[in-house]
């Protein structure tokens, strides 16, 4: 969601800044404008004189202004802590089975998960990241094979296993997953 509203609020501001800068500069260079264009020629001001101290002695205009730019700087750190925020998922819900629930640390979750999945058949390291929901946790691993896995095996028995067994051992519904697999590169070696 959040992902979303950055791309729109990013493409709001682009396409703003985009259509009034382009306005400027086609007027600048000499293009005629339309009756209704907010520029009148080449040599018209962005603002008047008349246009800037217009508002000046009225009662109002200050604290609107004030509390306008107080919102946009409140909506500006908003959408900054969301950018910086950590991605990694704190700690996961397990159901506990009566009725009740515990809270696991994630990190403890993708330890155990990342162990047995570094200790399966060929895999020579593995690294987990989860995500998402504590109720609702994704899984990002990434799987580093030694040269004569198949990648299908492998594939297969992290799901059915490492994956398999965090899942149930948290008692949620469903773990998601996403698996990127990486062969190990050695380089060559003399044989005399």
């Amino acid at each position: 969601m959040l992902r979303i509203v950055n791309r729109v609020l990013l493409g709001l501001v682009g396409l703003v800044l985009v259509v009034a800068g382009g306005s400027v500069l086609a007027v600048g260079l000499g293009v005629k404008p339309p009756s209704w264009w907010v520029y009148d020629g080449k040599h018209d001001v962005l603002l008047s004189d008349a246009d800037r101290t217009r508002w000046r002695d009225e009662g109002w205009w200050w604290p609107v202004v004030i509390a306008v730019l107080a919102v946009l700087v409140l909506l500006t750190l908003w959408w900054l802590t969301a950018l910086l925020r950590r991605h990694r998922l704190g700690e996961v819900l397990v159901d506990t089975g009566d009725g009740e629930g515990a809270l696991l640390r994630g990190r403890a979750m993708e330890g155990v998960l990342a162990g047995e999945a570094g200790g399966l058949d060929g895999v020579e390291r593995a690294e987990v990241r989860l995500t998402g929901r504590r109720s609702t946790p994704e899984a990002r691993v990434r799987v580093l094979l030694e040269p004569h896995v198949d990648p299908g095996d492998a594939l297969h028995r992290l799901t059915t296993e490492a994956l398999a067994h965090a899942r149930d051992s948290a008692g949620l519904a469903a773990l998601p997953a996403e698996v990127r697999l990486r062969g190990v590169k050695h380089g060559t070696e003399r044989v005399s």
